[in-house]
């Protein structure tokens, strides 16, 4: 079983905290005062639940070094009181910074078997592989899916 400190529990709840004042902040139609928040919210409750030194290593890797920075614009943007166009450049940072990430949460939602609704677009094997093929170097590469049987 994993041992959560009290550091990483704090950090969940800023980081909770954070994305509760960005949603917010964009439902009332770009609040830049409620964006700041939530984006140092989010920080924050980042750097305490993976640790100082850990965030810096993830913000400042060499091929990730584009997206940090789009990232970290926007949310200087928002800070500067540039709402709409700091969160457009801050959402395509963060796109650019996890988009390793995205075919391995797409695939783990395809795989819930619970729900059905999400299952029908294995059926359409065009829009599933997409979502669980990650362009990386200009090849494709595939996630193995446990779940479908060939008959």
């Amino acid at each position: 079983m994993v041992s959560i400190t009290e550091t990483q529990k704090i950090g969940v709840g800023l980081t909770g905290f954070g994305l509760f004042f960005l949603l917010f902040g964009v439902l009332l139609y770009f609040d830049s005062v409620l964006l700041a928040f939530g984006n140092v919210l989010f920080l924050t409750g980042l750097t305490f639940i993976i640790g100082l030194r850990r965030t810096a290593g993830f913000f400042f890797q060499r091929q990730k070094l584009r997206g940090s920075t789009l990232f970290l614009g926007g949310v200087a943007l928002v800070l500067f009181r540039w709402p709409i166009i700091g969160m457009a450049v801050e959402s395509y940072g963060f796109v650019l910074l996890f988009r390793s990430f995205f075919p391995v949460a797409c695939g783990f939602i395809l795989s819930l078997v619970n729900i059905p609704y999400l299952n029908v677009p294995r059926s359409i094997s065009k829009y599933g592989k997409r979502c669980l093929g990650s362009q990386s170097n200009g090849k494709t590469t595939t996630i193995h899916d446990p779940v479908s049987k060939t008959t």
